[in-house]
């Protein structure tokens, strides 16, 4: 029919620097990443090119950031798309030997500057799921499943891992350390290197990031007396989850069942509770929480509330499968050496941060909108379009863009409660054949949740669980509060513990002295300590409290 085959032309402008410098884009993220900011850390990082070349450094840096949005893509494969829209420039072609020069020219440094302009809080604390009361909530966490190609360089500096059932991996792996916003997913800060490092010292270097308008969340590997005082002399508050073998002492009890005790000479606050799900097949699923938080006012902060805000860490692991899943499709990554690598992966995390933060400013052009509902994936497709096409390079952007307009399209539904099977698929994995907690084979909606906060036992002496089971200063102090005023000797604490052996007797000294040192303890004289003031007996600081 005539009406069928009508044909309707249109024009398309398409508006580029002139030039060498033509290649050098990224679409409508050039507006997030522009040619100012670009040329501005070349300058302070001394990579500007000493003569106009064919390959701008410029052009160089904006290569390589699309070598992390086409990760299954080779160099001139990525070339390619760069140069896709302004074909009609004829632009210059080139050679696989030609780009690997610039990435060696242009080193990490720039990269790395990069991501320290974006990285940062992206939500104004009005937007949901931002903020805690008046805290920006943030978390902690590692990843460590990042594979590097097999070569002697990178062996070099970060070495294999060892099998738990015998061998080495198969590839090196880089450990990478995030300080994220888990109501955005975006990062404040990053570091990485090899995992013989443990993640407490990797995030030791970014405690600089925290302030005293943060929230920080962690888990169990962050719970140590030592890192748990670090994070509060920053001035951030702290909500961070305890192995249940840690026993802190009680200094106070307070209402909801929480107490209050001392750790390195600073009160915290210790919940536990028993949090279980109900499927909606009927299955239970449940686990018992240790919490320590810096929130000390049982009123203002009930335990319970605290026990639910603590699932927003889970945030920072959608931010980690994001990274290497989605947006690296869980490639072994390109770089034969450390210094590519290290290039690389600063490359990596600030594309990721600017694809965050268009997702940021499209949810809060309509006020409401909880940022989980914006879909990386969308915005990740929909910007490599804008690659190809050569869209929005210099042309006036207004605030959400075609990026955010695609990203407002496509909104996930509300979250809904639900959880996963939670199977370890790998042969080799050390977690492969452990117990599954019961957990349905399948995802499964959650129907209720319940919170059950356990207080400690009205009486002391009570026999607790296994969990619940008092630790070696707390029975300490069960002996010292039965005379608080009295000097007591080691040898008399000892006796009152019933320690007879030698051995545990020395480990008694030696922990006596470090709670001195942490002034639970006042030394009267060597051998003879007396009970401080403020590990009185719990009921009595209940009173007070």
């Amino acid at each position: 029919m005539p009406g069928q085959s009508a044909i309707t032309e249109f024009t398309r402008t398409i508006v580029v620097p002139s030039g060498v410098f033509a290649p050098g884009h990224l679409g409508e993220l050039t507006q997030y990443l522009p040619f100012e900011l670009v040329d501005e850390v070349l300058d302070r990082t001394r990579t500007v090119q000493r003569r106009l070349r064919r390959l701008p450094s410029r052009v160089g840096v904006y290569f390589i950031l699309a070598m992390c949005l086409f990760p299954g893509a080779g160099y001139l494969r990525v070339w390619d798309k760069l140069v896709c829209g302004i074909r009609a420039l004829g632009p210059w072609m080139p050679s696989e030997k030609a780009l690997r020069e610039v990435r060696r020219r242009l080193g990490p440094a720039p990269f790395k500057e990069l991501f320290e302009v974006v990285a940062g809080p992206l939500a104004q604390p009005s937007t949901p799921g931002v903020c805690y009361r008046r805290w920006r909530t943030v978390a902690f966490d590692g990843c460590s499943s990042l594979q590097t190609p097999d070569t002697p360089g990178n062996l070099g500096v970060l070495g294999k891992a060892r099998r738990h059932r015998g061998g080495l991996e198969g590839y090196p792996h880089v450990r990478l350390m995030a300080l994220c916003e888990t109501g955005t997913r975006g990062l404040l800060g990053a570091v990485f290197g090899p995992t013989s490092e443990g993640e407490p010292d990797y995030a030791r270097r970014l405690l600089s990031r925290l302030n005293s308008s943060m929230l920080l969340l962690a888990d169990r590997g962050f719970s140590g007396d030592e890192f748990l005082n670090e994070v509060a002399d920053t001035g951030a508050q702290l909500l961070v989850r305890a192995t249940l073998r840690r026993r802190p002492a009680v200094m106070a009890v307070l209402p909801d069942g929480s107490y209050l005790t001392r750790l390195r000479g600073r009160t915290f606050r210790v919940i536990e509770a028993d949090v279980t799900a109900v499927c909606a097949d009927g299955t239970r699923i449940g686990d018992r929480y240790r919490l320590i938080t810096t929130l000390l006012d049982h009123r203002s902060d009930p335990a319970d509330r605290l026990i639910a805000l603590y699932h927003e860490r889970w945030e920072v692991e959608i931010s980690f499968l994001a990274l290497k899943d989605t947006l690296f499709t869980g490639r072994v990554l390109r770089s034969a050496g450390p210094a590519g690598l290290e290039q690389e992966l600063w490359a990596l995390l600030t594309l990721y941060q600017v694809l965050c933060r268009i997702m940021v400013d499209a949810v809060e052009s309509r006020p409401g909108t909880d940022p989980d509902r914006a879909s990386f994936t969308v915005a990740l497709h929909a910007a490599a379009e804008q690659v190809i096409t050569a869209q929005g390079i210099l042309d006036p952007v207004d605030h959400v863009g075609d990026i955010g307009r695609s990203v407002l399209a496509a909104l996930h539904p509300t979250r809904r409660p639900r959880t996963s099977a939670r199977k370890v698929k790998c042969p080799m994995s050390q977690y492969n054949g452990s117990p599954s907690e019961n957990r349905p084979t399948a995802s499964q909606r959650i129907t209720t949740i319940g919170i059950a906060v356990l207080p400690l036992p009205a009486n002391p002496d009570e026999p607790a669980s296994r969990d619940r089971a008092p630790g070696f200063r707390e029975l300490t102090l069960r002996v010292l509060r039965t005379d608080p005023g009295r000097a007591w000797r080691t040898v008399e604490i000892s006796r009152a513990l019933g320690i007879t052996v030698t051995s545990k007797y020395r480990s008694l000294c030696t922990q006596i002295n470090r709670w001195a040192e942490e002034a639970m303890l006042i030394r009267e004289s060597r051998g003879k300590y007396r009970l401080a003031p403020e590990w009185l007996a719990p009921s009595t600081l209940q009173r007070s409290t």
